[in-house]
């Protein structure tokens, strides 16, 4: 038990000691608030109930802050990688999946409590910058507008085990940045050019971004392609995966 709280302890220092981490975490914030609210503004709704989700609307912003998110996981490990900073690392904790799980520790709590202030922050300022009409005034007492708002953080929690796993396999951080922005933003591209109704729905069934985001929509849920918590749980399928994986390779590979 003492292992794994210094191997926390050691993870956040190392977190809260080089500006990277703050850089990508401010950036993570802006971007998604932003767009939140710049989407949220430009939407029309000439009256109530003309069908637009404006929960999910305000939310939008996680589509690029989350990306952010995932080159931060990534360098958690992949960094280590380039200075050669994961001998010293594995040296303190001999047990890898102990290093690996005190770095997923530390990285899940940071990014849920900034992805929790930056979706409160988007749900203000979206309220203030919504065209009056038409919209209804969103409220986290609505269950709908908390479950798509935690749903939110959960996912990108979930985004940034995703990307520790995959670069846990990859280790170089070029390749695994690159793999992980693929994974998550190439299928919803290559979905556009299915024809196929019954393909097309099920890439947007295992996809992970498209499954997950399923998670912020308030209306409709029946023509959705998966339900919410379904989607996130598909993302989760994902990032567990992922790191399983990493943590199999990074105990059976020399570093």
């Amino acid at each position: 038990m003492s292992t794994a709280l210094n191997a926390v302890r050691a993870e956040w220092t190392k977190l809260r000691s080089t500006p990277g981490p703050a850089w990508l975490l401010l950036a993570t914030a802006t971007v998604t608030v932003a767009l939140g609210a710049a989407v949220s503004a430009i939407a029309t709704c000439p009256h109530a109930g003309c069908g637009i989700d404006a929960p999910r609307l305000v939310l939008s912003g996680v589509y690029l802050g989350q990306a952010p998110v995932a080159v931060l996981a990534v360098l958690t490990v992949s960094g280590e990688y380039s200075t050669a900073l994961i001998r010293t690392t594995l040296t303190a904790v001999p047990s890898r999946p102990t290093a690996l799980a005190a770095k997923a520790v530390v990285l899940t709590v940071t990014v849920a409590a900034v992805g929790s202030l930056t979706l409160l922050a988007s749900l203000v300022v979206a309220g203030t910058v919504m065209p009056p009409h038409g919209y209804p005034r969103l409220s986290l007492g609505d269950g709908p507008v908390l479950r798509a708002g935690a749903g939110s953080v959960a996912y990108l929690v979930l985004i940034a085990v995703l990307s520790l796993g995959v670069a846990a396999v990859v280790r170089d951080s070029a390749a695994a940045i690159g793999t992980v922005l693929g994974l998550l933003y190439l299928p919803p591209v290559l979905t556009r050019t299915v024809t196929d109704p019954h393909l097309h729905r099920l890439l947007e069934q295992v996809a992970p971004m498209s499954a997950g985001l399923a998670v912020q929509a308030t209306t409709d849920l029946r023509q959705l392609p998966i339900g919410p918590w379904a989607g996130l749980g598909v993302l989760a399928a994902w990032s567990a995966g992922t790191l399983l994986a990493g943590t199999m390779l990074l105990r059976m590979r020399d570093t």
